[in-house]
């Protein structure tokens, strides 16, 4: 087979300057639809930072049980944390800002009082490995 005849067969021959144009195209709708999720997650982010100052934080000195008003308080900052990390996930697609969202999530799994000692000794395991992934063997600033 000819070299000619075997980019033909795979397909991978000179893109044209249609698909070229229309790949762009659809690119930047995509980067446009992303930024705009993005940006929404971080306007809702902001709105439930302001409710859990506004209405969870006097909680810790007007209830009896102020276990209960700082645990709903943490589990509403780690939640407003993960919105945030997500929003960064969408617009710069890196894999640390990834291990980051999942470092959060467990981390919020793990200040609910329903857990199980299993459930907390693999959340402390899984949350261990992914920093040792982020900082030892993911590319770019670990500062």
């Amino acid at each position: 087979m000819t070299e000619e005849t075997e980019k033909d067969v795979i397909g991978t021959g000179k893109e044209t300057k249609i698909e070229r144009a229309i790949a762009n195209y659809v690119g930047v709708v995509i980067h446009l639809f992303l930024s705009v999720l993005a940006l929404l997650l971080l306007i809702a982010a902001g709105i439930a930072a302001y409710d859990t100052v506004v209405r969870d934080f006097p909680q810790l000195w007007q209830q009896n049980d102020e276990y209960v008003a700082l645990q709903r308080i943490v589990e509403n900052v780690l939640l407003i944390a993960i919105a945030a990390e997500f929003a960064f996930l969408l617009l710069y697609h890196r894999m640390s800002a990834a291990v980051e969202v999942v470092v959060f999530v467990l981390a919020r799994k793990t200040v609910n009082p329903n857990i199980t000692a299993l459930d907390l000794l693999l959340c402390a395991a899984a949350i261990a490995g992914l920093i040792i992934l982020r900082f030892y063997y993911l590319p770019g600033k670990t500062t």
